[in-house]
């Protein structure tokens, strides 16, 4: 595996993100499946579990790019998970807009693309970034979604505007959405929302599939929060490695 800081420099503003590859040499990519996970973060930033993420699927031989989500206003952000953490995450995720995310998330995908000879293109994300994957999930150059405890979804969009889970008649991929049943932040309505939209679109459950998890709180992948849960994380990479490994 080999991981580094890169710079693209190609959108309407510089993306700081980590890119990691499984390789044989120094810049050989392993043979495999022509795949590649985008990751998008929580509100901390691309920090030091984040890029754990994208590390393990190298190990796994996905090449995996975490890419920031607040460019404009914390391009270099990596946050613990403290109280004045999550203060300072929630502010810029509030100046963050539906359309910046879909700016640089096809910035990223384009330099991807580049790099990988137009691979099937995976999104990953936590927290406001599975929020945020969602929103990617419209897409065309996006084979398939995980949106992990993605909070909000069925009653606000970033930057204002018609819930993003009004967005899903325009998703073609694949879209997962993991929820916990004992995240504050997605409450029982929510769930409900997030569950019935998915089976509205998508009854028989071929593309759209809603998993929920009994007793997981809020960041339950994450193994530096406290809500880390091991069990429930193992089902969440159980899910996602099924499916890059395909």
């Amino acid at each position: 595996m080999k991981s580094e800081w890169i710079v693209i420099k190609e959108g309407s503003v510089p993306l700081r993100c980590w890119w990691s590859k499984p390789s044989q040499g120094r810049d050989e990519i392993v043979e495999g499946p022509n795949r590649v996970a985008l990751v998008l973060p929580e509100i901390f930033g691309v920090n030091n579990w984040v890029r754990s993420v994208a590390d393990r699927l190298a190990t796994r031989g996905i090449p995996a790019l975490a890419m920031p989500l607040f460019s404009r206003t914390a391009p270099e952000l990596e946050l613990g998970y403290s109280e004045d953490n999550l203060i300072e995450g929630r502010r810029h995720k509030d100046s963050t807009s539906m359309e910046q995310i879909l700016t640089d998330t096809y910035t990223a995908i384009c330099w991807l693309n580049k790099q990988l000879d137009q691979p099937q293109i995976t999104v990953i994300g936590f927290c406001f970034g599975g929020h945020a994957a969602l929103i990617t999930a419209t897409m065309t150059e996006v084979r398939e979604t995980f949106n992990f405890y993605g909070a909000g979804v069925s009653k606000t969009r970033p930057g204002g505007g018609a819930p993003s889970l009004e967005l899903l008649p325009q998703v073609s991929g694949r879209l997962t959405c993991l929820c916990g049943t004992a995240d504050p932040l997605i409450p029982t309505s929510d769930r409900q929302a997030i569950q019935a939209a998915l089976r509205m679109q998508d009854p028989d459950e071929e593309r759209l599939r809603y998993v929920e998890i009994i007793g997981a709180d809020h960041g339950f992948m994450c193994e530096e929060r406290d809500s880390f849960a091991a069990e429930a994380s193992a089902l969440g990479w159980h899910l996602l490695l099924e499916s890059l490994e395909r």
